[in-house]
């Protein structure tokens, strides 16, 4: 399965807008958006994820349809299955580490008790070696474990994709290069299509893939 996408999307008000124009069709399993600061990566993803609605076009992923103007579909996000990694990650800071992963299997937005014991959550904290801060809260967290609890939330509900925006961008190059395997070494077993976005030349290189190149609000293969 994979994304197809054909959308227009204006974002702000008439006298200061930004025009989004993308057309995305990914035939990998990996795919990357790459492209300058303030090109429209970030909003592209959180368009294919459900959290913004296009003016007009589609949405696809594999043969359901989660965006359609003409026909007046748009699923929401919680419907999507798409798992989502936030650049800052967007931890509850008031929750535990536990508390966020277990976050992803809520209805509604009650929070997860601090005791709650889910077979799933334990697994990620696990495979992702954070059982051993599972009691503590983002602020105590370094930088990788802050990551790796983003992500662990993103997979404990087993989404059909995973959309990754600049995840290693706010860590330093020695944590980045480390990180990089780590997640690959997660990813290669779910086997789910994964899009990136990037503007970091050794992301494209070691995530492989499909590259699309993003410019002032276009998106291009």
């Amino acid at each position: 399965m994979s994304f197809d996408a054909d959308f227009g999307l204006q974002v702000g008000d008439p006298q200061r807008s930004f025009q989004l124009r993308v057309r995305l069709h990914c035939k990998t399993t990996r795919s990357v958006i790459c492209g300058p600061s303030g090109a429209g990566k970030s909003l592209t993803l959180q368009t294919l994820a459900g959290l913004q609605t296009p003016g007009h076009g589609h949405i696809r992923f594999g043969d359901q349809t989660l965006f359609d103007s003409t026909r007046r579909i748009n699923l929401p996000a919680c419907e999507r299955h798409v798992g989502f990694v936030f650049q800052d990650y967007a931890l509850f800071p008031h929750l535990t580490v536990r508390q966020n992963i277990a976050f992803g299997l809520s209805r509604g937005w009650r929070n997860p008790g601090r005791q709650q014991d889910h077979a799933i959550v334990n697994h990620w904290l696990n495979a992702f070696e954070l059982k051993a801060v599972a009691s503590q809260q983002p602020h105590e967290l370094s930088g990788g474990q802050r990551q790796r609890t983003a992500l662990a939330r993103a997979l404990v509900n087993q989404p059909q994709a995973l959309l990754l925006d600049e995840p290693f961008a706010a860590l330093d190059s020695p944590l980045r290069t480390r990180l990089r395997a780590e997640l690959d070494a997660v990813l290669r077993p779910l086997n789910i299509p994964v899009l990136l976005i990037t503007h970091d030349a050794q992301d494209i290189d070691w995530f492989g893939g499909e590259v699309f190149q993003m410019q002032d609000g276009c998106l291009q293969a």
